[in-house]
Formats: structure tokens, sequence, C-alpha cells
């Protein structure tokens, strides 16, 4: 039978994940150190998960509000007060999700028409391109530069908005370079947004893992509040991937359209997830976030292992200030580009780094090494790619 006929054009045209090709051919490898997917690997927190749990044998398996429980959402609005100084009302604009990643769905398919054009900076996560295209939006990347610590810039921005230009993305702290955008960048980029009459699409997931200071939300700085959908979840500084459990917090007209969609492709997040997610604010509102300072700690030791390592290797590597991740250029140490160096490495060293390209073109000549990985591995994997390197000449 031929499906082709079937299927969308859109569908079709969407390439698989980078990340994910070299993470399934690390897998059926023997003894391959895998250093390629974004996920902790630290175990949920005990009391998260025993609140999860707790929940299934109290016979609370029943679907939630559309919205999400109630007490989570205040407590997501606790949050959100205490980190953004923005006060958001629970029951109308916030919508508890199915990860973060629902949120960035729902967020483009309220906002887009066909043909409308978003914004994106790059390197950044795969999934937000296609996303757009499948809103029949028309992704438009922003090369970031590495001299530039891969932040956003107010004439970035300019040079690329055209009157179908409806929203942009922002993705801070980064994944793939760990860059972080400063209040005063921030700043500097809002007159060009406010300008140009943009929605802002804030993906903060990583916003508890900063390490140089406190992160500093769009949303925070003056006329951006009314314009910005503001995405986060429990996935990474929470250690919850498979809770699946996010939020999104936006003004009440695009926070109540935002809804039905979701209403109609996905019900409710899951209830026993959003019991959990709500024992891990509680909990860290209680004792000052100690679970998740503990996890950051960690994650800090490993970014300073892995920046000075790579650096003496003479792979150099910008140091980032967010998220788990280091993306160092591999081009001028080995002349190969990202995928070259991953292909070889995997295939020579039995080491999975990400090529990164799988973030845009503008990571061609770079690699992604997640440091979400205990420090025995991240220096086992150093001395296999200093070996590496030092065989190539």
């Amino acid at each position: 039978m031929n499906y082709d006929k079937y299927m969308s054009e859109k569908a079709k045209a969407i390439p698989p994940s980078g990340i994910r090709k070299f993470f399934d051919i690390a897998a059926e490898m023997k003894d391959c150190i895998s250093l390629g997917v974004g996920e902790p690997d630290f175990i949920t927190p005990k009391k998260f998960s025993q609140a999860g749990i707790d929940s299934i044998l109290a016979g609370k398996t029943q679907y939630t509000s559309n919205n999400g429980l109630l007490e989570l959402r205040r407590a997501i609005a606790k949050y959100l007060k205490d980190t953004t100084g923005n006060t958001y009302d629970p029951v109308n604009e916030i919508l508890v999700t199915v990860g973060a990643s629902e949120a960035i769905d729902l967020g483009l398919r309220v906002l887009l028409n066909p043909g409308d054009e978003v914004i994106i900076p790059s390197p950044s996560y795969v999934s937000y391109a296609p996303c757009v295209s499948l809103c029949h939006g028309v992704p438009v990347p922003i090369d970031c530069k590495v001299e530039n610590n891969f932040k956003l810039l107010p004439e970035e921005i300019e040079a690329v908005v055209t009157p179908k230009t409806k929203a942009i993305i922002l993705p801070y702290p980064n994944n793939p370079t760990g860059a972080i955008m400063e209040k005063k960048y921030l700043e500097a980029i809002a007159p060009v947004i406010i300008k140009h009459d943009l929605i802002v699409l804030s993906d903060e997931i990583y916003s508890e893992l900063t390490y140089d200071g406190e992160h500093y939300s769009i949303t925070s700085v003056p006329g951006m509040f009314e314009r910005t959908i503001l995405m986060n979840g429990f996935s990474k500084a929470f250690a919850m991937t498979g809770w699946r459990i996010g939020y999104l917090a936006a003004p009440k007209e695009l926070a109540l359209n935002i809804r039905k969609i979701h209403q109609y492709a996905i019900m409710c997040a899951p209830t026993a997830s959003q019991y959990a997610a709500l024992s891990a604010l509680e909990t860290s509102f209680k004792n000052g976030f100690a679970e998740v300072k503990e996890m950051r700690e960690k994650y800090n030791e490993r970014r300073v292992f892995l920046v000075n390592r790579l650096n003496k290797m003479g792979l150099n590597c910008f140091e980032p200030k967010g998220a788990f991740y280091v993306f160092p250029c591999v081009k001028e140490k080995t002349g190969m580009n990202g995928q070259e160096f991953a292909e070889t490495l995997l295939r020579k060293k039995s080491v999975a780094v990400v090529p990164g390209r799988a973030f845009g073109s503008s990571g061609e000549d770079f690699v992604r090494i997640s440091y979400a990985y205990s420090l025995e591995k991240l220096k086992l994997a150093m001395d296999k790619i200093e070996e590496f390197l030092n065989e190539l000449k």
C-alpha cells in the first residue's frame, strides 16, 4: 500500500531529530559512553515521587480540570511571583501542560496563521522550527555568534523582521549552547520587540539551572508581561522528565484561547504527575529549594570540569552559564565539522556526542556535550576524546 499519498506534506518534510539519531546508535553499541541526551541523571526526589504514588493509592485517578489542579496552579503562581515579580491569576492565566513541549506547541498553534513568521535564535532546541512548520508558519533563524556568547542582539532581530513576523522564541538558558540572556540584554531587545509588535514565547525550562547569578525573565522587563507566553516545567530542575509535567503562563485572553486547543488535544496533564509537581513546589518553598540547589551544585562542578578540560585539549569552548550542556567548536582543532567529528568519535572511541547542526546551521562546526552524567563518566569520556585528538595528529 502506498502510504506516501496519504501523509501530509508538512509531516513528510520534517527531518528526524538529530539528537535521537545518535542516541539510538549509541544505545545499540556495547560499552558506549553516551553524552547525547539532555536528561538529568538524578532520580526524582523521593518525596515528590511519593506524592504522586499516594495520589494513586488514594484513588485520585480521575481527570483534573483542563487547566490542571487549582492547588498546583496556585503554587506555580506563587513561584512565578517569587522569581519574576509578576502576578498571574491561577484561575485564568496559568495552564498545566504535558511537559514544556506541549506548552511550546500550544503557544505556536494559538498564534500562527499560514505564512506567519517566527524568529528563532540558532542554535536552539530541535523542536521549535518543526513545530512552527506544522502550524503552517515560517521559521526564521537568527545565527547567534560564539563571539557574542550566543546571545541575541537587537540589531539581529531588526535584520530579519518583516511585515509577516508575528512572534519570537526566546530559548534561554539555551539548549545546546548553555548561553543565557542577562537583564541588560533582555532590556536591549525589548524595544525592538515592542516596536514591531511581536509576541514572545519564552522557554524558561532551564531557569533554575543558572550558574552566574539568578535567571532573569523577559516578563520582568517593562512592557513585556502583556506580550509574553512564558513556558516552563519540572523536567530539568526537578529531575522529573518522565512525569511529563509543565506549564505556561500568559495574559488572560491568550490563555483562554490556548486552553481551547489543550481541551480538544489533551484534556489534562496526568493527575499523578500533577500531585508530584505540587509536592515539588510545596517542598521547595519550605526548604529553600534544597533538592534543586544540590543538583545545581553538582551540575556546576561538572560544567567547570568540562570547560577546562575541553579548552586544554584545544576544543575551544565558551563558558556556558545555564542549562547542562557545553558546546565546543571542533573545526579549528580537527578540520572536521560537527557531524564528521561526532561520527568518527563514535566509531573509533564509542563516545556519543550530538552534532551541532542538529540545532541549526550555525552549529555546523560544533558538538553538544551534555553534563547530565556522573563526573566519573565525564572524566572517562574526556580521556577517550583526548586519545582521539592525539591519534588525529
